[in-house]
């Protein structure tokens, strides 16, 4: 009678254990699927920006004058963006430490992030780019990680290059929306922990 008793919570248990393995399962699939599409676009993003940067080259040593880019004629002009497959991307966000380059979407969703790192809000230009990514392994997971003066690079379409120590990381609350925007930091990192209660942030300062 007992083990009548105990078999639907057997049972109930297994059900929990095979969710949890499907579900484990699918977000490997998922961060390796999200990996891959970031790989390629960042491998097409840095070919478009090296062209880039060609072109300034060649036209500043034919024309023999000083370049001065748009942005610091114009610091509040729109980040100009690139399109790769249907998504519009705003730059390539290297982080050495870590072992990774990641292409940068111009603007966020629930479904973008499932492809690359989004722009939250912010700019290179005037301060204050906050990016969001997945805690995929291919993605932002160990952000987590990053020290005190690590060095990250971020390079827009045009080929402008910025260069930002990691300065201070805190967990905030997911409706933590104003503490996420609050500070004077030129660029600011975060994903969420799993779960989804927290998000891992990380403030960088500007240094070059």
């Amino acid at each position: 009678m007992k083990n009548k008793k105990g078999l639907p919570l057997i049972i109930f248990g297994a059900v929990l254990i095979l969710f949890a393995g499907v579900f484990a399962l699918y977000n490997i699939y998922e961060s390796n699927n999200a990996g891959k599409k970031a790989e390629e676009a960042a491998s097409h993003m840095l070919g478009l920006i090296d062209e880039a940067k060609d072109e300034i080259d060649s036209y500043t040593k034919n024309e023999e004058v000083e370049f001065i880019p748009d942005y610091i004629l114009n610091p509040e002009m729109d980040m100009p963006a690139k399109e790769i497959d249907g998504y519009r991307y705003i730059g390539v966000l290297e982080i050495p430490s870590l072992g990774i380059t990641l292409p940068v979407l111009q603007s966020w969703s629930n479904s973008l992030l499932k492809v690359a790192p989004c722009r939250y809000e912010g700019s290179a230009y005037t301060g204050g780019l906050i990016i969001a990514a997945h805690n995929y392994s291919s993605h932002f997971a160990n952000i987590k990680n990053l020290q005190q003066g690590e060095l990250l690079y971020f390079t827009d379409t045009v080929g402008n290059s910025f260069e930002y120590a990691v300065a201070y990381q805190e967990s905030l609350k997911a409706t933590d929306i104003e503490e996420m925007k609050a500070g004077d930091w030129d660029m600011t990192l975060f994903t969420c922990t799993p779960g989804g209660q927290f998000r891992v942030t990380v403030r960088c300062v500007k240094v070059r």
